[in-house]
This record gives structure tokens, sequence and C-alpha cells, in this order.
């Protein structure tokens, strides 16, 4: 059996992929090409933002396991949200194991609390890859974790970051929330156990360990562990605001990851019976166990995956905005949409031709083509539709650069997206031009959608017939 896995470099990755190794042939997954001396681990570089990256790197597997989250830089300038990122990747995953008929998903996701409106959007976001996952044909299995402890996870080098710099720590009120934490050999051992197993297909179960803690209680454990005598004082009136500053002050973990965790840790995140996956002759590790093992390997000064910034190379831009699709329309219609309403923004100066497949945004006076497009019929389907950059007074010519539309969750999300784009002007000025300019536009377009969400767009209305 050949087992992918998508976030193969992450903290939890590659704990996996070892012990897989052992039992499976593996296909481990990184932006980044890389070698293994392992016969039995084969890695495949895939950006799972390109839909073509994942169908090829899936191409003969058979069970495809899914750590990945998006709150990390995935280029040098990212508009959007970390939940939209989650989305558009998750979908890419889903098309592309349905097309190279993976037979099940594995799913690693968060924790849901009790009450539906106490959920954050960190683990909203998580509910909504799960519910990507569940809406395809391939059968899909979810775990949900609470806080996993390991030396290179982010919440667990966040707390013991906290407790070796501070002597005296202030804590505010949410650190008295409980949770249900887990080893990670224990979620190693979960993911493992589901490979496979018809009787885990479509399913969802919660994993944790035996105990229910606060994050101050394994603090003081951390500080006990390390024979530091720590002072440990909770107040009442530290906002999640002033919790995120004095976090990432204190730790250098950076603002867009620590925000969304101290918003969702105000919610009690605990395994429900119902739910529980219990391995035959398995005992979960207990909390202090998994935190002496955690400390044991762990490397103050060596920051996590999550903690580090964009990655290097070209300066390139992804810019992903979720858009309210109207009723009944599809990626189809509202691409052309956009054909039309562009030439609107600013009437009788700016107008679009378009050519067989290519599309040419253009500035009348002087006559300038700012933009070239080529449409991508072979890549494009009513759900989605796709558009490579070809250059222009704006853009470089690039093999990946790319415009496209999508809708996801049968219909309830659209989403538009620019993937690996490169400006042609000068970094910096685009940054504050340019870039601000497309976020502008597409909040117009947004708001067309809206004014004409009724308006059907047949062939009559089309510039031509590229779609």
């Amino acid at each position: 059996m050949k087992v992918a896995v998508a976030g193969a470099s992450g903290f939890v990755g590659k704990a996996l992929i070892e012990e897989l190794q052992k039992s499976f042939e593996v296909v481990a997954l990184s932006r980044a090409a890389k070698k293994s001396q392992q016969k039995n681990i084969e890695w495949r570089s895939c950006d799972l933002f390109s839909l073509l990256d994942a169908e090829n790197a899936l191409q003969g597997v058979d069970v495809a396991i899914y750590l990945v989250h998006s709150m990390r830089p995935s280029a040098h300038l990212t508009q959007g949200t970390f939940d939209d990122f989650d989305l558009i990747v998750a979908d890419n995953f889903v098309r592309a194991a349905e097309k190279c008929k993976v037979r099940q998903i594995i799913y690693l996701g968060g924790m849901r609390p009790e009450n539906p409106q106490e959920i954050s959007r960190h683990l909203q976001s998580r509910w909504e890859v799960e519910e990507v996952f569940r809406k395809s044909p391939v059968p899909t299995t979810a775990l949900r974790a609470a806080v996993i402890l390991g030396a290179e996870g982010s919440s667990f080098h966040i707390m013991a970051r906290l407790v070796n710099r501070l002597p005296v720590m202030v804590c505010p009120a949410w650190t008295k929330t409980k949770t249900q934490p887990i080893a990670l050999r224990d979620v190693v051992a979960s993911l493992i156990f589901c490979v496979g197993r018809t009787d885990c297909f479509n399913k969802i179960y919660d994993i944790g360990g035996p105990e229910s803690v606060s994050y101050l209680e394994m603090m003081k454990l951390i500080a006990r562990i390390q024979r530091r005598r720590r002072g440990l004082l909770t107040v009442p009136f530290l906002t999640p605001q002033l919790s995120t500053l004095w976090v990432c002050l204190v730790t250098g973990a950076p603002r867009a990851l620590v925000q969304p965790l101290v918003v969702g840790l105000k919610s009690s995140l605990l395994v429900s019976p119902e739910r529980k996956l219990e391995i035959p002759g398995y005992h979960f590790t207990d909390v202090k166990t998994a935190l002496q093992i955690a400390l044991g390997t762990y490397d103050e000064h060596k920051s996590p995956l999550a903690f580090q910034g964009v990655p290097e190379g070209p300066h390139v831009v992804r810019s992903v905005q979720r858009l309210v699709l109207p009723q009944g329309q599809t990626a189809a219609s509202v691409a052309q949409a956009y054909l039309e309403f562009l030439p609107q923004m600013q009437p009788g100066f700016l107008k679009v031709e378009v050519s067989g497949n290519w599309i040419y945004f253009c500035w009348r006076f002087p006559f300038v083509r700012l933009l070239i497009l080529e449409y991508s019929p072979d890549r494009s389907w009513t759900d989605r539709q796709l558009f490579y950059v070809r250059g222009g007074l704006l853009a470089r010519k690039t093999a990946r650069g790319r415009l496209e539309f999508r809708t996801i969750l049968g219909g309830e999300a659209l989403i538009a997206a620019i993937h690996d784009f490169e400006p042609r002007m000068p970094w910096y000025l685009y940054r504050w031009t340019q870039a601000l300019i497309h976020l502008w536009v597409m909040k117009q377009f947004g708001r067309y959608l809206n004014q004409h969400k009724n308006l059907s767009y047949s062939k009559h209305n089309k510039i031509e017939r590229p779609l």
C-alpha cells in the first residue's frame, strides 16, 4: 500500500513518515524538493495551491493523509485570510484525490467545542476543511485533536518559551481553560491505525490523552520538570489582543499564528465519549510523560516551522478572496462577469480584448496592454476557470502565474485567486500601488456580483466565447 503525507515537513509529518515507512511505501509531499536515504520514502515536490501539482503528487497513491495548515506565509505578499488559503488548498487536494482514485483520505483537524457559538475562526477553518473532505466521494477519516505535545509543536513551543523566559508571569483568564492534550506519538499511532481500515471510512474521531488539564497547569508542569521556580499569577483583565501582544513579544512567534490560537483558547476542547478513538491494546500517554518526552528534544533556539517567515525565492504574490456566489451562477459565469465588469471601472479608458483563448486588459490612451491572460480550456470546468498570466505592462511572464475562479463546498463558497504572480514594477512600489488597487477592484467586483445576482450570463452577453 502506498501512503502519501501532505505536510510531511511539519513536526507531525516528520514523526509520521518515520513510523509509516516501517510498514508502507511512503510518498512525502513538500514544497521544496528533497531526497531520502530510506528506500520506502519518496519525496515529491508539491505546492498544494496548484491543482496540477497535487494531481501529479498523488499519482499511484492508495491513502492520502492531510496534515496541512495555511497559517505560515506561502508567498512574499499574501492577500487574504488563512481560512481562505486553507479552503483552496483542501479543495485542490480533494480534486486531485478524486482524479487519482485515492481510496481513503485521513485528515488531522481540530477539536470542536461543545457550544458551536464559541468556535473561533481558527477552529471554524479546521471544521470547514473537514467539510470539504466529507463532501468528497473519496472515503474520509477525520481525526480531531486539541493541543499536540511535541518538541517542535507551535503550542508547546510557545508554552515552553514563556516558562523559560519569564520568572514571573501574569496569565490571562484563558490559561485556565481546560483542554485534552495528546502526545505526538499518540497522534502518529492514531493516524497509522486508521490507514486502509474500511471500518474507519467516513467516520469522525476525537483523539486525546487520558487527562483534561488547563494551559496554566501545563506551564506549571513544564517548570516543575525543568526544576525552575516560576510565579504564575492569573488576572481577568487581559484581552485576547493584549495576550497576543505579550505572547509575540516574549516568544518571538508571529502574530498571524498567535492571534487565532489565543482566541481559540477561550473554549474548552475535550474528547467526546461518543467519538473517542479506541485502539485495541494501546494506551494513550499521560500529560506529564508527554511533556517530559517533548522537553527531552526541545531546543529553545530552534524555531518550529510555523514560526518561520516567507519562503526563499523570487518575490511573488498570492491573493485569495472569498466572494458571495449569486444563486444559480457558476465559476464560468463569474469569470465572464469579471471580463464585463473591468471595463466599467474606467469607462472610455479601460477595455478588454478577447482573441481566441487570449485576453488583453488594455489602457486606451495611450494604448498599452496592461495584462495578458491565456485561458486554459484543458484545466477549466464549470466550477473552475483558469487563466495563465502571460505578461503585459504590469506583470512578468512566468510559467506558474495564474488567475482562477472556483466554487467550493458544493457552491457555498466562491474563490477568486491569483497565484505566483510576479509584478513588473519595483517590489516596494508594487506593494503600495498595484497590490492595493487589486484588493479594491476585487471588493468592487464582489459588490457588482451582488447587484447582478439575478443576471444570467448567456451567449449574447459575452464579449466573445473563450470561456
